[in-house]
């Protein structure tokens, strides 16, 4: 069967729609896209510990469907989504969430006034230069907010790679994909401006606390 080449959003889309899309990785590498977790309605242990550390107003970057926002936002937490696909965006306002089509690295409001920056479910990979990704964060941070940016597991090196998104009929075009062991977190936050002032790890899933540097 003949696979043609697509935008990388419509192969995300078509995931966000129900189609079964994976992950390749020049490596050979295959994993499954778990878009079925973010668009699910439930929020496990590890997602809702993490959320319970948002006290206050939170920006979600990479929201996807809206799971984190729609969870704060109807437990009163003041929370705002931002995500690059139009889809995305309108399957999180259908659930409640506030959610902004834009890139996270354009303008966005509250900048340096939010309480709480989420960066998780693997968007350390965001832009392939984590180093740029954690300065945004540390922009949109106010002066005693905390950001909780999800790594991936320690020993995992702090790196770039390939990747396109398929189905069983069209694939992206392959773009690079930072990742980031926790180990990594303190270099990388200390370059950004930031620091480590906590750590979470639960069912194979490992979360940086971070704040900016004095």
């Amino acid at each position: 069967m003949t696979v043609h080449q697509v935008q990388t959003i419509e192969v995300y889309e078509r995931a966000l729609s129900g189609e079964p899309v994976w992950i390749r990785g020049a490596d050979g590498s295959m994993d499954r896209l778990p878009v079925d977790v973010w668009s699910g309605q439930l929020i496990g242990p590890f997602d809702s510990s993490v959320l319970g550390l948002c006290t206050g107003p939170t920006i979600d970057l990479g929201c996807g469907p809206g799971r984190f926002v729609a969870w704060l936002s109807a437990r009163g937490t003041p929370a705002l989504g931002v995500d690059s696909s139009r889809l995305a965006v309108n399957l999180a306002r259908n659930r409640g969430g506030t959610v902004l089509h834009r890139d996270l690295f354009g303008e966005l409001p509250g900048d340096g006034r939010w309480h709480h920056v989420l960066l998780m479910d693997g968007n350390i990979g965001i832009g392939a230069n984590p180093y740029r990704l954690l300065n945004r964060v540390s922009e949109l941070l106010g002066p005693n907010g905390t950001a909780m940016v999800e790594f991936d597991s320690p020993g995992v090196a702090c790196g770039v790679r390939a990747i396109r998104l398929e189905t069983s009929t069209v694939a992206s075009p392959w773009f690079p994909w930072a990742r980031a062991g926790l180990d990594a977190a303190r270099e990388l936050a200390a370059k950004s401006g930031l620091s480590v002032v906590d750590q979470l790890s639960d069912s194979g899933r490992h979360l940086a606390v971070l704040e900016r540097a004095a």
